[in-house]
């Protein structure tokens, strides 16, 4: 058994507007829910996609005003992938960085593709993958002002960074069921180990960094909370819930996120995973054409919609 790919990624914003503004007008990625955070409706929820809204596309950012920056670090999700259709796109991705003043590397190969790495305003880390043979394109977002064949078309390879590799290595190949593909060492950042999971390719990937020469990671704007991993329904949930128990892992339980089921738990890095179904998706309560235009809550927490509005700065 094994997970299916990456299912989500989620990281931390001090300003949910000036969020909206970077990943919507800069990197054209289409705001498929505009929500809150379910644990503390006070801060927001949003989530980034593909035009429909597909698992694996969603790149999610929880609010928290005020919050520090973070120090990068170990036990980390040091860097997220974005899969673009390939090389030539990269290179309008480095024009289109140098006109918006955004932060960003040279082209380099990774793991055999080509990437160009970039910094938002808070200095979140991402990299563009040029995704030359993907498996699983997503939907070109309409109306982003990004043309069609250089568009976001879904997440790509998410890296770790921890000072031991091998305790997370055995979660990832034993008990998820990666497959380790290859190794690499990266100039000034110690050795990779690449694993693929599901059917393979960018959007499956997970690249382990052993680095004993930092410090641990402090998590603040700019950080990344957990990495979520596709699994087909709930009942496929359920047996996975039943494997990391038995493996001896504290977890979440089973918990009802209305748009999807997850799973939480943490390896020994200390790393938050989480385990997510496919299904139902975002167009649960919305028509496509609806996503992202106003506040959406799941039933069980619409009768403190007026609380919740109340506390929330209206974002454009």
């Amino acid at each position: 058994m094994k997970v299916n790919g990456i299912h989500h990624v989620s990281a931390l914003t001090a300003d949910a507007q000036k969020n909206l503004d970077f990943y919507s007008k800069v990197i054209g990625l289409k705001l498929v829910k505009k929500s809150v955070n379910q644990d503390d409706p006070t801060m927001y929820h949003l989530f980034y996609g593909d035009q429909a809204a597909n698992p694996g596309t969603e790149l999610t950012f929880f609010e928290i005003p005020r919050i520090a920056p973070f120090h990068a670090g170990t036990n980390s999700i040091s860097s997220i992938g974005l899969r673009v259709p390939g090389t030539e796109a990269l290179h309008y991705w480095k024009k289109r960085f140098e006109e918006h003043q955004v932060a960003h590397s040279d082209i380099t190969k990774i793991a055999g593709r080509d990437t160009l790495a970039f910094q938002d305003h808070e200095g979140q880390r991402l990299v563009l993958t040029a995704d030359e043979k993907g498996k699983d394109y997503g939907t070109p977002v309409e109306q982003s002002g990004i043309p069609a064949e250089y568009s976001f078309r879904g997440l790509g390879p998410i890296e770790l960074t921890v000072p031991y590799a091998e305790p997370t290595l055995h979660v990832l190949t034993q008990i998820l069921g990666f497959t380790e593909i290859g190794q690499e060492t990266r100039d000034g950042q110690g050795s990779a180990v690449i694993l693929e999971s599901g059917e393979g390719g960018a959007a499956t990937e997970v690249h382990l960094i052993e680095r004993s020469d930092l410090p641990r990671e402090r998590s603040g704007k700019g950080s990344v909370h957990h990495v979520a991993f596709r699994v087909k329904d709930e009942e496929e949930l359920a047996v996975w819930h039943r494997i990391i128990s038995r493996e001896g892992f504290s977890n979440s339980g089973i918990v009802e996120r209305y748009y999807f089921k997850a799973l939480y738990f943490r390896e020994p890095n200390g790393i938050l995973f989480e385990l997510s179904t496919d299904g139902p998706g975002f167009m649960v309560d919305e028509d496509i054409d609806e996503l992202g235009q106003t506040i959406a809550l799941p039933p069980y927490l619409e009768h403190r919609r007026s609380e919740i509005e109340a506390r929330l700065k209206p974002i454009k």
